[in-house]
């Protein structure tokens, strides 16, 4: 409780904390939706916001308010499996590369090194367009994690490296603690922060990477999330009709998402910065 307190004490983190809880409400409320996402004209056209319709209805006869909703919770589960399932790999590949060393450390940053330097942005396009068809969430998902982790676990290795430097590493070997209960004991509390800070760091990636596609039209635009939602808008030329609910909803709850998750990564990870913490105890 007040660890929570403490955090409470930041205003990003403070900010961060309303508009996410928002979100999240926002996304469970999809699960009492009154419409199916996927049917057109099942609410009036064109409606401006009204007691009726919260954010208006678009040109498709849809609800803005309760397609937000399935977008957010759609636009969530893909930046979750993304960032789950990239931070193993990350997480893995850094402590693996970073501890051993060698040839080990090599092969593995090679491998991680070139996945940094081809366009990703081509690759997840031709991947795309090859695989549109199976194109869902978890397809989605699954293939922002493979092409995720590289960054990542360059920054713990090279924690990792100079973890292994330092005295208690030593300490800890010479007085016969094993590999495994050395990582999890001594090395995972110095990368917790920073695992942390990708992992929230990548959601918002996966979410802006997920919208780009969704622009492009290279994913199921009868899946709303919130690039199918700016999809829709867009080229059914919402700005020129001044459908301006059917075209902001997106955008806004797109900015509010990035805002929040940049402010949660940058509070927590000065909270859990053994470095940062010493710091406000000396203030």
């Amino acid at each position: 409780m007040k660890t929570l307190l403490d955090l409470f004490k930041d205003y990003r983190f403070r900010h961060a904390f309303v508009v996410l809880v928002i979100i999240l409400v926002m996304a469970v409320l999809s699960f009492f939706s009154p419409y199916d996402p996927t049917l057109w004209h099942v609410v009036p056209r064109d409606m401006k916001p009204s007691a009726e319709h919260w954010l208006g209805t678009d040109s498709n006869g849809q609800d803005v308010f309760w397609q937000a909703t399935f977008a957010v919770r759609n636009s969530l589960i893909i930046s979750l499996i993304s960032a789950v399932i990239s931070r193993a790999i990350a997480i893995l590949v850094g402590l693996v590369a970073g501890y051993k060393g060698g040839t080990v450390d090599r092969v593995l940053t090679f491998i991680g090194d070139s996945l940094l330097v081809i366009p990703l942005f081509l690759i997840f396009v031709m991947i795309a367009m090859m695989v549109r068809e199976h194109m869902n969430l978890v397809v989605l998902g699954l293939m922002l994690a493979v092409f995720g982790w590289p960054w990542d676990a360059r920054l713990i290795r090279s924690m990792v490296l100079s973890l292994r430097e330092r005295d208690f590493t030593k300490t800890a070997l010479l007085s016969g603690t094993g590999t495994v209960k050395l990582v999890l004991k001594e090395y995972i509390p110095f990368t917790t922060p920073l695992i942390f800070s990708t992992l929230i760091n990548n959601m918002s990636w996966a979410i802006g990477l997920e919208i780009t596609l969704a622009l492009l039209g290279l994913v199921d635009l009868t899946i709303p999330t919130l690039g199918t939602m700016l999809n829709w808008a867009y080229f059914s030329h919402a700005i020129l009709l001044e459908r301006w609910w059917w075209i902001l909803t997106p955008v806004i709850l797109s900015l509010l998402m990035f805002i929040a998750l940049y402010w949660l990564s940058v509070s927590i990870s000065e909270y859990l910065d053994p470095r940062t913490r010493i710091q406000r105890v000396g203030a």
